[in-house]
């Protein structure tokens, strides 16, 4: 799939400092290089994918300033399309080079590839559904698509980037 584009602004917040907050009045924490952070950076992306049952053997993300490299071995198309977004829709992530391999008989068939989609402002599942498929009532299907990173249909934000998939 190669190189997508995300909005670095938007997304999870995984890159807090979560560890300030909580400790106001203790000794200043080390100063850490850009590897250090990058590498924490990539461990809190392999746990995400992880927490997203998503099923990636060898899952291994490397982070390069705001660059995600996500390497590993997927079942099928949809949890390597997912594990992608996962990554992306980081607050702090600008760019994932896919480098997710499939497996001999998901590589065989031809399939189509889904597409992808930046929410914009006033945008809502059923709009970018009428968008892609010509009709509203395919919202589900996007919906099901981005699960488990969608909780609920009208949950999304400005500069998400969301797979429609094509339709069967």
């Amino acid at each position: 799939m190669g190189l997508i584009s995300f909005i670095k602004s938007a997304g999870a917040k995984l890159f807090g400092k979560k560890e300030e907050e909580k400790t106001v009045a203790a000794a200043p924490a080390p100063v850490l290089s850009q590897a250090e952070l990058d590498a924490q950076k990539a461990l809190l992306l392999e746990s995400e994918v992880r927490n997203n049952g998503l099923n990636i053997q060898d899952l291994y993300v490397e982070v390069s300033d705001d660059v995600a490299i996500i390497h590993g071995k997927a079942e099928n198309v949809s949890d390597k399309e997912k594990a992608v977004l996962v990554c992306g829709n980081v607050e702090g992530i600008a760019h994932v080079d896919d480098r997710i391999t499939l497996p001999e008989d998901e590589r065989s068939v031809p399939q189509a590839e889904s597409q992808y989609y930046t929410v914009q402002k006033g945008d809502t599942l059923s709009g970018i559904s009428k968008h892609f498929y010509g009709t509203g009532s395919k919202y589900m299907v996007i919906f099901e698509a981005n699960k488990p990173m969608l909780s609920d249909p009208d949950k999304i934000y400005v500069g998400q980037v969301l797979r429609i998939p094509p339709l069967s």
